[in-house]
């Protein structure tokens, strides 16, 4: 009987402490903002993706997983085996972006605490992610190639520049404020290296005077925004981009009129009807059956997939989004 009395005791402790635990890790986990200023369709607010620090704050190293690295050698050997790195670059977008299809959506997967580090992760996307990711995955095939891997750290360094390149405003990690939180500046900020070239102006659009400010209206949403250095960074560069060029977007009743004009492995940014906000949702064009459809990781759904309904029905259908941008993906100048 006394033995039962302990061993009853041990088990109650037990119990207690792993409650404990599990509620500080939910906690932990709730305090997070989301992955970037995107908000997806069911989404109430956006947030500022990174690990945080101030912008003079060096990066950590990036981390990667057994289990990154196993998918990472899987998608590398894939397209191998496909010919990914001699075929049209749309089609090989398309290939790489379809072996994604069924990867768990997760929001916040940038948000580690610390420093602000490269994040590497293939087993979890969010819509921005999934764009990254697959680009960087494709310039690494066209690049660099399966015999890469033969020599795991080098190929790491090089798909973490790839990454970087497409991440980081002028593909320069330094500190959170470096990262491109807007997907309009994004898009442009990739143009302007090269890695594609913005259509939307191509496609009859219209001009979104709306000023960006998302981020500095909702300091409350970022934990990085209570560092004032940080703030102030990143009030900075929303006025910076308001007195650039005008953002064009094709409005939602205008995307059937144009869809034909738009490429299969064309990255799609859905633009936004929150105050300062910019976009909404990214993914990829994808032509199925003679309709243009989304390829994409959708917070409904809960994993990357290709949407059921054409684009054109799918904005309308959404009352967060009003339209969308296009950019189509380009070989980086050697």
């Amino acid at each position: 009987m006394k033995w039962r009395g302990v061993l009853t005791l041990v088990k109650v402790t037990l119990c207690i402490v792993v409650t404990v635990v599990a509620i500080a890790a939910l906690a932990s986990w709730q305090a997070q903002p989301p992955t970037s200023t995107v908000v997806d369709e069911t989404a109430e607010v956006g947030s500022g993706s990174g690990g945080g620090g101030s912008a003079s704050t060096s990066p950590g190293p990036a981390v990667w997983t057994p289990e990154d690295w196993a998918v990472f050698e899987e998608k590398v050997r894939f397209a191998a085996e496909r010919g990914l790195a001699d075929m049209e670059l749309s089609q090989a977008i398309v290939q790489l972006a379809e072996s994604f299809v069924g990867t768990t959506y997760a929001p916040g997967t940038l948000e580690e605490p610390g420093r602000e580090r490269l994040v590497i992760n293939f087993r979890e996307l969010d819509c921005v992610t999934l764009v990254e990711n697959v680009l960087a995955l494709t310039r690494f095939v066209r690049e660099d190639g399966a015999e890469a891997l033969a020599d795991p750290v080098a190929a790491r360094a090089r798909y973490e520049a790839h990454l970087t390149d497409l991440r980081y405003r002028g593909g320069t990690l330094d500190g959170y404020p470096s990262r491109l939180h807007y997907f309009s500046e994004w898009l442009t900020d990739n143009a302007s290296k090269g890695l594609l070239r913005v259509v939307t102006g191509d496609l009859d659009p219209a001009a979104d005077p709306e000023p960006v400010r998302f981020m500095s209206e909702h300091p409350e949403a970022y934990r990085q925004l209570a560092d004032a250095g940080v703030r102030e960074a990143i009030a900075a560069m929303e006025e910076r981009l308001d007195e650039g060029p005008d953002r064009l977007y094709v409005p939602q009743d205008r995307i059937a009129q144009v869809a034909g004009r738009i490429r299969d492995g064309d990255v799609i940014a859905a633009t936004s009807t929150v105050a300062g906000l910019d976009v909404a949702h990214t993914g990829f064009a994808v032509w199925r059956d003679g309709a243009l459809h989304l390829l994409h990781a959708p917070l409904v759904g809960r994993s990357v997939e290709i949407s059921e309904q054409p684009l054109a029905e799918r904005i309308l259908s959404i009352g967060s989004q009003d339209g969308i941008m296009v950019a189509r993906p380009a070989e980086p100048p050697r």
